[in-house]
């Protein structure tokens, strides 16, 4: 099969600068691609508005060193795609880990009663069935975010205010959840309105349990915690949703059981 050898030269016309990139090399014919596609073939390159994206199985990497694709791993040893937008780097995966970062396990809580009574941190898979771990992970109430040891050392949940740095370099609350939902219906319900994952956050629809221990809107909506309060007994969190590109910023109980992602220190 031929290969061809991609060089990427940007220009920069205010300074007069050319920034030649590492070569990339694609097995195959370059193929052209578009935001629509769902499943693009190994290889295929498209044009962003402002950058050249070929996708590599995984997420559309840049051409250009725009976007700086990793992993990391959690203390189960379950291993998470990375991806950097702007100045942060971000898991691309919901968060499965069942232990705090000091090898503390955390309660797996499915009876409802006692969900709702909880004042401290537990886990759940969406209707406490095993199969959702992956890709949707599993379900975390606020406290477990609470206690700072929810991530990998070296990285934390994210507070609202770097929540917000990341809304803002995605063009703000208004469009920024197209740009971060997984492309087509595979997991998310038709229409999935707007969805690109040009940003490569792939978020998933991984729905949610209410603080009565009940379990929501899988395939609706991905709802991701932050660790800032927004009262005494409520939290901000992110939502994105099938039917709108918009992410909304919104504070409830700490007992709900959202998804979790996680950022790198800084």
């Amino acid at each position: 099969m031929m290969k061809i050898i991609i060089i990427v030269t940007a220009l920069f016309a205010s300074t007069g600068w050319l920034v030649s990139q590492p070569v990339t090399e694609v097995e195959g014919a370059i193929k052209l691609g578009n935001f629509q596609d769902p499943n693009p073939e190994l290889g295929t390159m498209r044009w962003t508005g402002s950058d050249f994206e070929i996708w590599n199985g995984v997420i559309w990497a840049s051409l250009t060193g725009n976007k700086e694709v990793g992993t990391v791993k959690d203390v189960d040893g379950n291993s998470y795609k990375t991806i950097r937008m702007g100045s942060q780097v971000w898991m691309a995966e919901n968060f499965r880990v069942t232990q705090y970062n000091d090898k503390t396990v955390i309660d797996q809580i499915t009876n409802n009663t006692t969900w709702e009574g909880l004042s401290t941190g537990a886990w759940c898979w969406y209707t406490n069935d095993s199969n959702y771990d992956r890709p949707y992970g599993k379900l975390y109430n606020w406290y477990a975010v609470n206690t700072g040891k929810l991530c990998p050392s070296g990285w934390h949940v994210p507070t609202d205010a770097e929540w917000t740095n990341l809304t803002d370099f995605l063009g703000g609350l208004d469009i920024a959840g197209g740009k971060m939902k997984e492309a087509g219906t595979t997991h998310w319900i038709s229409p999935n309105t707007g969805a690109t994952n040009e940003s490569g956050f792939t978020g998933l629809p991984g729905g949610g349990r209410g603080t009565s221990g009940s379990f929501f809107d899988l395939g609706d909506f991905g709802l991701w915690w932050s660790s800032t309060e927004s009262s005494s007994s409520n939290a901000w969190y992110r939502s994105v949703y099938y039917g709108n590109i918009d992410v909304g910023r919104l504070g409830d109980g700490k007992r709900l059981g959202f998804s979790v992602r996680c950022v790198k220190n800084q």
